[in-house]
Formats: C-alpha cells, structure tokens, sequence
C-alpha cells in the first residue's frame, strides 16, 4: 500500500473518517533520525495488513497538523483508531516495535 501524504485539506478524509488503523509519521526532511526511520515506515507501508494505512506529515509543510497532535520531536508516531489516538512514540523504534503499536490499536 502506497504511503499517504498528509494536508489540513485531506487529514479529515484520510484519518478521521477512515475505517482503517492509521499510522502517521511526523517527519522533516533536514531529520537525521526521520531518514533513518523513513525506509522502516515504507517496508511498514508495503506490507501493512489490510485495515492499516500509513500516512506522513512533513512538520515544516504541515505546521498546524503537527501542533494539532502537539508534535515537539521528531520523528513522532501516531496510531490512531476510529479517529482517537491509541498510541504514540518519539524517536526511531525498530520495525517490530511499530507493529507491535498496530497490533495493540
């Protein structure tokens, strides 16, 4: 499943009335830590099982999005369900750790 990029224009649509899990990945692109998750958040997007979808905001395009969820650090992870925040983590997380946050969603 390819990745979607988040707006304000889109974020509604794409996470709030989404049926699906929802995995945000708050990212920058000058983020040492970002690009070093960034390949772990594709392979994540790849074989994401059916009812997940992986999206990215790029804090710097997405100012408010990234406050709407009170983002200080980068790279921040969301999961969310049914439209409410089921989890979260800061920093880069091994690609089981990851998971193991949509499993328990």
């Amino acid at each position: 499943m390819a990745i979607t990029t988040l707006t304000m224009n889109n974020f509604d649509a794409e996470v709030l009335q989404s049926k699906d899990t929802v995995l945000i990945d708050f990212w920058a692109s000058w983020c040492g830590p970002c690009r070093m998750l960034g390949p772990v958040i594709d392979e994540i997007a790849t074989a994401a099982p059916k009812g997940v979808k992986v999206c990215k905001v790029d804090v710097d395009a997405e100012p408010e999005l990234a406050s709407k969820f009170r983002v200080m650090s980068i790279p921040t992870l969301v999961v969310l369900k049914d439209g409410r925040i089921v989890g979260s983590s800061v920093g880069v997380k091994p690609k089981q750790a990851i998971l193991g946050m949509l499993q328990s969603a």
